[in-house]
């Protein structure tokens, strides 16, 4: 089974560029390690200190907010899309 990660233009300088990664991971939590496994810098703006997804990354599959999907609990399907989006604030 495979699934295609999009890595957003704000992470890519932690992934020496690379925009689009492909795994065989069945869950979140297996997605998260071996994105840690492959680009380390990136580690801890996936996860927080006790190992949950940081608040303010948002992750959608096929389009769809992983949260309605059953969370950190969604079984990836072969095929799936999968978009990490930060939230970035800034401004005045």
């Amino acid at each position: 089974m495979d699934i295609t990660v999009q890595i957003p233009t704000a992470l890519r300088r932690l992934t020496s560029g690379t925009g689009q990664v492909k795994c065989s991971a069945s869950n979140l939590s297996e997605l998260f390690s071996t994105l840690d496994q492959q680009f380390p810098d990136l580690k801890q703006h996936l996860r927080d200190e006790a190992g949950e997804v940081r608040r303010f990354l948002n992750i959608y599959v096929n389009e769809e907010d992983i949260r309605f999907l059953g969370g950190a609990a969604y079984a990836f399907q072969d095929g799936d899309e999968v978009l990490l989006v930060p939230s970035i604030a800034g401004g005045c």
